[in-house]
């Protein structure tokens, strides 16, 4: 009995230790549970705070409207101008004499090859998080020369979702906090990177009076900065520039991201467009493997394929080994994972096709060099039209830069006056597409020009 009721008081012991322990973890529980939701009701990432909405209000009463995208406002603007002189030369697409956008014959071509196949070898199922498998070869012989095996590849889309990739990969597991970009280079890839939890930074790039190339200050930019930076690269086609470094050049970069460590990424929006030649615009990629030095590759399908609303892009990570690429890339799927789950795949089966068929390849060379050679030629015929007319200035830049733009040097109140008096869609910055410029409206944009830069001009 008495051993019983020993029994009974070491029970009760452990009960009331039981419960008073639970009271404890649920005294703890309701405090997670207040922190959370003064957390939840408090500062947003943004630093913005929840402010529960009065009777009759709109949850986004504070809301207010975001600033129009600059290039894409452009497009809009000229779509809804009545004008028939109307000429857009702000986005980046590009398109025929007639202005119209062209779908290249290739890719007519291997859509069709798509819908005979459709149900036997090509599906439309779910592709890997990292994309469709015949592209990752094929894709690394087109930017680096051949397949690399210590490369890290994965479908993307396009480039912005490459980089966007890149920033978060970094982020999350590099640690990196901070990217330099040229000043000036594409509005959206500041961006990118401070949504990736960066901050981002220019280094010298354009020289506004001799409307080239600031080498010497942005080679100084690169040695006077922390060892480790991260650089932000053009690779061809400088956008929107349209300079790039020489070779020569290239290798003084190369000398020092090697010598302080940098980390490169280069962002290859325009491969074929810079010099007409697929194998001479991805030289300084190749540069860059050669020396064994890790760095990251974006690539974009829109411009060269024509595939822009496709989304079709790679990110390529260059690692030191084919053990370290499989690591990287393992993790990298984990980035895209709760991002958006697997890429689409009719693009990825296009540039597949088409990259993986020896004929088609060929056809596709060939018509890219006739976008190439068009946007060449207007180039020169822009160039000589200005200066026949004697416009102020020098004028040599629109030849000797390269790819799908030109920075021609007009002043914000200048592009007003050529948007608002002659309906010439660019933007502030005097980014021209001179895809939209063709024989039929070459003079009449030449007219312009002449008109704005003269009466400035004047006024000096």
């Amino acid at each position: 009995m008495e051993q019983a009721q020993q029994c009974f008081q070491g029970l009760a012991k452990v009960c009331s230790a039981g419960i008073a322990q639970g009271k404890v973890l649920a005294n703890q529980a309701q405090q997670a549970a207040e922190s959370a939701k003064k957390d939840y009701q408090g500062a947003s990432s943004s630093g913005v705070v929840f402010k529960m909405p009065k009777d009759g209000e709109s949850l986004f009463q504070s809301i207010t409207e975001a600033p129009p995208d600059p290039i894409l406002n452009t497009a809009i603007a000229f779509k809804n101008d009545t004008d028939p002189r109307k000429v857009n030369l702000g986005i980046g697409a590009y398109r025929t004499e007639e202005g119209k956008p062209w779908v290249l014959p290739v890719v007519v071509k291997a859509e069709e090859q798509m819908l005979r196949e459709t149900g036997k070898t090509v599906d439309k199922e779910y592709i890997p998080i990292d994309g469709l498998p015949s592209l990752k070869e094929c894709t690394q012989r087109l930017i680096f020369g051949e397949k690399k095996p210590n490369v890290a590849s994965s479908q993307a889309l396009s480039g912005t979702g490459a980089l966007r990739i890149v920033g978060e990969f970094m982020n999350q597991f590099l640690g990196i906090k901070k990217i330099y970009y040229s000043d000036p280079t594409w509005g959206n890839h500041p961006t990118i990177f401070q949504k990736s939890g960066m901050v981002a930074e220019t280094y010298p790039y354009w020289d506004a009076q001799k409307k080239g190339l600031r080498f010497d200050d942005m080679l100084n930019h690169m040695k006077n900065a922390p060892d480790g930076s991260v650089y932000l690269l053009h690779p061809c086609a400088h956008n929107p520039t349209g300079v790039d470094p020489s070779m020569a050049q290239w290798q003084q970069i190369l000398d020092v991201c090697l010598k302080k460590k940098h980390i490169p990424i280069m962002d290859s929006a325009y491969q074929g467009y810079a010099t007409g030649s697929l194998e001479n615009d991805r030289k300084s990629i190749e540069l860059f493997y050669n020396s064994g030095m890790e760095f990251f590759v974006c690539q974009s399908f829109a411009k060269n394929l024509g595939l822009y609303g496709e989304r079709i892009g790679m990110v390529h990570v260059v690692c030191k080994n084919e053990e370290r690429a499989r690591v990287v890339l393992s993790q990298m799927k984990m980035v895209i994972r709760p991002m958006y789950s697997s890429p689409p795949c009719h693009g990825a089966h296009l540039v597949s096709i088409i990259l993986n068929d020896p004929s088609m390849y060929k056809q596709w060379v060939s018509e890219l060099k006739i976008m190439s050679s068009r946007i060449l030629e207007s180039r020169s015929n822009l160039r000589s039209l200005l200066e026949k007319k004697k416009t102020p200035g020098t004028w040599n830049h629109v030849t000797d830069q390269i790819g799908m733009f030109s920075f021609t040097g007009l002043s914000p109140e200048q592009c007003e006056i050529l948007i608002k008096e002659h309906h010439i869609y660019l933007l502030k910055s005097g980014r021209i597409s001179l895809a939209g410029i063709n024989k039929a409206n070459v003079e009449y944009v030449a007219n312009a020009i002449n008109d704005v830069v003269t009466r400035k001009s004047a006024k000096l």
